[in-house]
């Protein structure tokens, strides 16, 4: 390290420092962007997806911000009346792909612990790209039934007749899932269900660390996966990209809160850094 640094021109610790002082370390799941003219300040805020619902605690401090904007920004829009039905086709694999193929002679094995986990057989999702399928079995690692923060802001938006918006259309969601192969996804179903015991420890320390705010760790978790380490490009990065020119243009127009996965939040590549390389103030606001 020291060699390394040795080498480095003064121009590039200082650029190296500048850089690191974009990265967010303050520990908390709500941010307000504010400068570069904006008349009111909008926020970010860092969700999990599915939780346990005695996990989800809406502090004051999230309510009045929230009260605070006019529109709500999420992932995708969760009332948009042909979600569903665009789903349903989007979310089966291409070229007939099939998982009982893709699992060859573990898909025995892995449907009977599926089974016992989901309450049901994964046959009829035989053709349904294999990573989605992992969501039917989130009830038996949380150990309960579960629901997110984006359903509970949803309500909260539709009682105040905000306008809610999506940061991307379910197609896009459903595209990442094409670009990862079928193959690896249905290695990492498999690796997934058949070490159900350390998914939910691993599961389990996920919700630890969210329930810290720490954003920064909850990046590092999200792209520490083995499986899907090489694929941060597609999960995470150009999709922070494509979302900083629809919130910059959002709130210009109004005061928003965005809600989205906490992942998306942290690290070099983050939405609150690229807001700040973009010559926002991203401070954030702790509770």
């Amino acid at each position: 390290m020291k060699k390394v640094l040795s080498c480095m021109t003064l121009i590039g610790l200082l650029f190296l420092n500048s850089a690191i002082a974009q990265v967010p370390i303050e520990k908390t799941l709500l941010w307000k962007i504010s400068g570069k003219g904006l008349s009111q300040p909008s926020y970010l805020f860092g969700t999990i997806h599915l939780m346990c619902p005695n996990e989800i605690k809406i502090h004051k401090v999230i309510k009045d911000k929230f009260e605070q904007t006019k529109s709500l920004y999420m992932e995708i829009d969760l009332t948009d009346p042909s979600m569903a039905s665009k789903a349903m086709k989007l979310m089966q694999m291409q070229d007939s792909n099939k998982l009982t193929k893709l699992l060859g002679n573990k898909y025995d094995t892995v449907n009977q612990i599926f089974q016992s986990m989901a309450g049901f057989s994964m046959t009829p999702m035989n053709s349904i790209k294999p990573m989605l399928i992992l969501s039917a079995i989130l009830p038996a690692l949380l150990g309960c039934q579960p629901v997110s923060w984006e359903s509970i802001f949803q309500k909260m938006a539709l009682e105040k007749h905000m306008e809610i918006r999506g940061l991307e259309t379910i197609k896009d969601q459903m595209d990442i899932f094409d670009s990862i192969p079928y193959q690896e996804q249905a290695d990492i179903l498999t690796k997934t269900i058949l070490n159900k015991d350390s998914t939910k420890a691993e599961l389990k320390n996920m919700l630890l660390v969210y329930a810290k705010k720490d954003i920064e760790q909850m990046n590092m978790l999200t792209i520490m996966d083995d499986g899907l380490k090489k694929f941060e490009n597609i999960l995470l990065t150009r999709r922070n990209e494509n979302w900083i020119p629809i919130i910059s243009r959002q709130i210009e127009i109004n005061p928003t809160f965005f809600a989205f996965g906490a992942g998306h939040l942290g690290g070099e590549n983050g939405v609150i850094h690229l807001l700040r390389k973009d010559g926002y103030k991203v401070k954030p606001v702790m509770y």
